[in-house]
């Protein structure tokens, strides 16, 4: 990796961030007259952490990491437009990344007003570290990689990817918003061996807190330090923040909440199959959702909605052509999907007959 500093904007590395009340100062204090807060309705009068430092305690004894490690955003957007703002000047630097996979980087992109290049996965939805690292050039300073893939569903290949973040000179990003739902261990068990590597996870997913808004980006003390000095100040609310941290407490029940998707899934996935006259195939899953492609995408959706149930249509995605992606649900709601789908085949082989 070259040295970080030459990978920063030049005004990111120059920057003198904006300095808040709480920021400047660590600790419990017995009056707080720094921040003309209203003196009355505690505690919800105060500003919270900027720095989430309690929180961040308890996410590091959790991931086994430091907490100069983590960087807490508003959901993983927060932290990916961040690394567009942090390393990629507008109008001349690029990233790369696979297709297909999650829609943000590439709308952060744009916004950012930044090139992004897309790399095409095989047909098995797996990376070529070769390919995609000739998709670089000078002015790449970004390698997104979604790991397990949206829409996809599975893992990329772990030594394509040591590949890529041993060859590229750059920043590699590998989001694991699904680590949870897979048997494969976290690269946050890398952050040490690679200073080049950020690693993002959420608590949207397997611990079921998507409207609390809460996404981690994970890397070197030197990375976090400059996600720090150009994130808003009070990114994270006092309410996410309190709430999120009492959550952390019940992680035994995050991980009945995953085991009891992962059994659905495989239900899931062995009823669809048998769907034959609507379902081609369902692709393989390390995620909570699966990616099914049918006889007609479209029409297929269309007659779900119809029934009140809402499904993602991926047909307009690369390599996706008809095909659906399908979280997976509670028993219930798992199986009013398949009565839907088993009368629509049923009128489809009726037809065909």
């Amino acid at each position: 990796m070259m040295e970080l500093e030459s990978l920063i904007r030049k005004n990111i590395l120059n920057l003198i961030p904006y300095s808040c009340a709480r920021s400047e100062f660590n600790g419990e204090a017995s009056v707080y007259l720094d921040a003309n807060e209203n003196p009355y309705n505690r505690p919800y009068n105060r500003y919270p952490d900027p720095l989430q430092r309690s929180l961040k305690e308890k996410i590091a004894k959790l991931k086994k990491i430091q907490p100069c490690q983590i960087m807490i955003g508003n959901g993983s957007d927060e932290p990916i437009d961040l690394v567009f703002r942090i390393f990629c000047e507008p109008q001349q630097n690029n990233v790369v990344s696979i297709d297909p996979t999650y829609g943000m980087y590439q709308v952060a992109a744009n916004i950012n007003h930044i090139e992004y290049k897309k790399v095409l996965l095989d047909e098995n939805y797996q990376l070529n570290a070769e390919r995609l690292l000739n998709a670089t050039d000078k002015y790449t300073k970004v390698i997104f990689l979604c790991s397990p893939n949206n829409p996809s569903g599975n893992l990329l290949n772990k030594l394509e990817i040591m590949k890529v973040i041993s060859f590229f000179q750059g920043i590699v990003v590998i989001d694991e918003a699904y680590i949870d739902f897979s048997n494969h261990a976290s690269w946050l068990v890398n952050l040490d061996k690679y200073p080049n590597l950020i690693v993002l996870q959420t608590f949207s997913k397997a611990w079921g807190m998507a409207s609390a808004r809460c996404g981690l980006a994970f890397a070197s003390k030197k990375i976090i330090n400059f996600f720090n000095k150009i994130k808003y100040p009070y990114n994270i609310n006092f309410f996410t923040q309190n709430f999120i941290s009492k959550c952390l407490n019940k992680e035994n029940k995050k991980n009945e909440w995953v085991k009891m998707i992962l059994s659905q899934r495989q239900l899931l996935t062995k009823t669809l199959q048998t769907l034959n006259n609507i379902v081609e195939k369902v692709y393989h899953s390390d995620t909570n959702f699966l990616l099914v492609k049918v006889k007609n995408a479209t029409n297929t959706y269309n007659e779900l909605i119809q029934k009140g149930i809402i499904v993602r249509n991926r047909n307009s995605i690369s390599l996706c052509n008809n095909c659906l992606r399908i979280t997976v649900g509670t028993e219930n709601e798992n199986r009013k999907l398949i009565e839907a789908l088993k009368k629509s085949n049923e009128k489809k082989s009726f037809i065909y007959r």
